[in-house]
């Protein structure tokens, strides 16, 4: 090679390194992306546009107070369809494509289980904001942190204020037969029998049925106290319905969140009239006196003309928690985020205290609510624990044949 050749050489080597360190310190300039997976479509939608109206409240907050570090925050989307396969490939495309550090989702407990063998071999931390089933945390994987309550504490909740509101003697579990449904019915099982409660009905049905009547006329024969429902919105708001036509009546209709807990359920869009007196599992209203519950509320109404309940909540506080990883850590590595994310403690979040036990799961209270009138329009109102209740529980649920005809 001639002395030129070797010139021309050097100059292009030069030039090449000038570009990268510009590329870089672009790339540390530009802003942070997080990777989202949730349900934009399918039959768990409604779910996922409060997930993403969530994480937009969050981004916008962040970003317009400066940021992370001096970057600003941006959502990478993935839609899961409702799919777990979707989900699983949604961390592949995210991770290995869009290179995100830090991952946040699934909505459903189905989805988000299939992903946590694939982050774990990625080793990509997750944020776990909405799925309850408490397989996922069994895996022990390090890089999984779960910011809701569990399927175990909606159970015992559910149980704490049944025996301290009529002590009921039996319980009939009805369930979608999916993970959520399936850990929701384990945990209520188990925890049911260990606090003396005989399970007298115990009945899984596939997901979008088109008929329930069947099903509900077997629990009506066994003439339950409680019934505890693990269902999602299309289905809770058909199994109320079909409910009142074979005229069951236990004394609590009650639930483990999700469908029964959104604040569509007591509207045209799902239940309606047939939603009163049910109770269900909650981990947030705008009602609680977290701070910044009310300002949150506020905010997504102007986003989607409806109340939250707690999904859009919990996508919100995930964002603060990926906020405060990244500011704790001072980098995009994915090792040194989820160190950080194990050493989060924030006292005070619209979501409650946040922090994260040796498993990476986080200490969330959980509320019981009841569907009740307050100026004529049905809504969730919170009526256990005592300290954090609105009101009193109505119980026993009257009977259909003596409601009062709206």
């Amino acid at each position: 090679m001639n002395s030129r050749s070797i010139r021309l050489l050097a100059l292009s080597a030069a030039a090449l390194a000038l570009l990268l360190t510009a590329c870089s310190q672009s790339a540390s300039n530009g802003p942070i992306r997080l990777g989202v997976i949730t349900s934009l479509t399918g039959t768990n939608a409604i779910f996922g546009q409060a997930h993403k109206a969530g994480y937009t409240i969050a981004v916008n907050e962040i970003n317009a107070a400066g940021g992370v570090n001096g970057r600003r925050l941006e959502i990478v989307y993935f839609d899961d369809q409702s799919k777990p396969d979707r989900a699983v490939q949604g961390v592949a495309k995210l991770v290995d494509q869009e290179h995100v550090p830090l991952l946040l989702g699934a909505y459903s407990s189905e989805s988000t289980l299939a992903m946590v063998p694939v982050v774990t071999q990625k080793q990509v931390p997750l944020i776990i904001p909405t799925a309850v089933a408490d397989n996922i945390m069994a895996a022990g994987s390090p890089w999984v942190f779960r910011l809701c309550a569990g399927s175990g504490i909606f159970a015992t909740a559910t149980l704490d204020f049944l025996k301290s509101n009529g002590d009921p003697k039996n319980i009939a579990v009805v369930y979608e037969n999916t993970n959520f449904g399936q850990a929701s019915r384990k945990s209520m099982v188990e925890a049911a029998q260990q606090r003396g409660l005989t399970v007298i009905a115990d009945e899984a049905y596939q997901a979008k049925s088109p008929d329930y009547e069947e099903l509900l006329r077997r629990v009506k024969e066994r003439n339950p106290d409680v019934i505890y429902f693990a269902s999602y919105l299309l289905d809770a708001a058909a199994l109320m319905r079909e409910a009142k036509q074979v005229n069951l009546n236990p004394k609590y209709y009650t639930s483990a969140g999700t469908g029964f807990a959104v604040s569509q359920f007591p509207t045209t869009t799902g239940a309606g009239d047939q939603a009163e007196y049910t109770f269900s599992v909650s981990q947030w209203l705008p009602s609680v006196l977290w701070k910044g519950s009310q300002e949150f509320d506020a905010k997504y109404f102007q986003l989607l003309n409806v109340h939250p309940a707690y999904h859009g909540m919990e996508a919100y506080a995930a964002v603060i928690v990926a906020k405060e990883a990244i500011a704790k850590a001072g980098s995009l590595d994915p090792t040194a985020l989820r160190d950080a994310l194990r050493q989060v403690e924030i006292p005070e979040t619209p979501f409650g205290p946040v922090k994260f036990d040796p498993r990476g799961q986080n200490a969330h209270p959980v509320l019981v609510t009841q569907v009740l009138r307050k100026e004529g329009k049905l809504d969730h109102r919170v009526v256990w624990p005592p300290q954090e209740a609105e009101t009193r529980a109505v119980i026993p649920t009257p009977a259909w044949t003596e409601r009062r005809t709206k």
